[in-house]
């Protein structure tokens, strides 16, 4: 570990994971955290549980903002682990100045996203601190969810599972990109900033065979793929060609450089579903909005465990690494 925290340590790759590991898995050691899934299942199996905090920047962007950032996260989270979100806590800090009128807007977005979720929130906290204290407004959600699917975790893949994605990828990391350096774009290009809920209810009411799931935020696909062969000690292999990209992300990641594959999402999430329902996950999922490019990326295999292949469309293989370095920093 540095001596000094860098904004490395908070990428959702490989700082992070140190970080995490030797100073608060250390320090907090227990059976249900050290499984590392997205939500904590407490209570004889019955709940699940989580919290996030969002310091996203800028706070309103191309279909999204703060508010519905910071309630999709948690919530998402919940339904990752098979579960229904039902309560909510919000603590908000404020800095000292803030329009009220966009803290107003901010609350409604949350309005909104706890309706498509069916939760409330049941508690919070308000803070406001001096001017230059804090960027406008951080927003803290912890959420309690009903288990309705048992068996979730990412600690039981096996080869007789295949890796799907419910969308393209990349398109918060590269809307808030674009907003931040105010580059001017013609096309579509929006965050995919939505609750996963009602696609995992339709999973679930379909009783799809479901080992594993996780929402692709910080560090994208690929976080998610290597820490999924690193807890299940598998190879997942992945087919480069089968990876949905939309253009606009594509043609930025050329452009400057980066992968589609590392950039963050809020609406994106990876699957590993028994061989025999894949296709009619795939399916169930093809049915909503944003699902028309849920496709089966890849497949686990035994070749070089707790390892992510990447096979390219020029019939070559590499690693596809665990996200290192400051990539995008405040991208929720």
């Amino acid at each position: 570990m540095n001596k000094n925290i860098s904004l490395a340590c908070g990428n959702g790759g490989e700082e992070n994971n140190e970080l995490t590991s030797k100073v608060f898995y250390k320090a907090f050691k227990n059976e249900i955290l050290q499984r590392n899934e997205d939500a904590a299942i407490i209570h004889n199996g019955e709940l699940a549980f989580s919290t996030d905090s969002f310091t996203v920047s800028p706070l309103f962007f191309s279909g999204a903002d703060i508010g519905k950032l910071a309630i999709c996260g948690t919530c998402n989270d919940l339904a990752m682990m098979g579960a229904q979100p039902k309560y909510l806590t919000c603590s908000v800090i404020i800095e000292e100045g803030f329009e009220t009128s966009k803290l107003e807007k901010i609350v409604q977005s949350m309005k909104k996203e706890l309706e498509v979720n069916g939760a409330i929130v049941v508690s919070g906290d308000t803070k406001v601190v001096p001017r230059g204290s804090v960027d406008k407004i951080f927003i803290n959600t912890t959420g309690v969810g009903e288990v309705l699917k048992h068996g979730i975790s990412s600690n039981n893949i096996t080869e007789d599972d295949l890796i799907v994605v419910n969308r393209d990828i990349g398109c918060h990391g590269a809307t808030i990109f674009v907003a931040r350096e105010g580059i001017e774009m013609s096309s579509a290009l929006e965050s995919d900033c939505e609750s996963l809920f009602p696609q995992v209810k339709a999973l679930i009411d379909a009783d799809i065979k479901i080992t594993a799931m996780r929402d692709a935020t910080r560090g994208g696909v690929s976080a998610v793929l290597n820490e999924w062969a690193k807890q299940s000690n598998i190879c997942i292999e992945v087919d480069e060609d089968k990876i949905p990209v939309s253009d606009e992300v594509s043609g930025i990641c050329e452009i400057l450089g980066f992968e589609a594959s590392t950039l963050a999402n809020e609406g994106t999430f990876v699957l590993a579903i028994k061989k025999e329902d894949a296709d009619k996950a795939v399916e169930i999922l093809k049915t909503f909005a944003n699902g028309s490019r849920a496709t089966i990326i890849g497949k686990v295999t035994n070749i070089h465990l707790q390892k992510v292949i990447l096979n390219s469309t020029w019939g070559t293989k590499r690693f596809l690494d665990t996200p290192s370095g400051e990539l995008l920093p405040r991208i929720c």
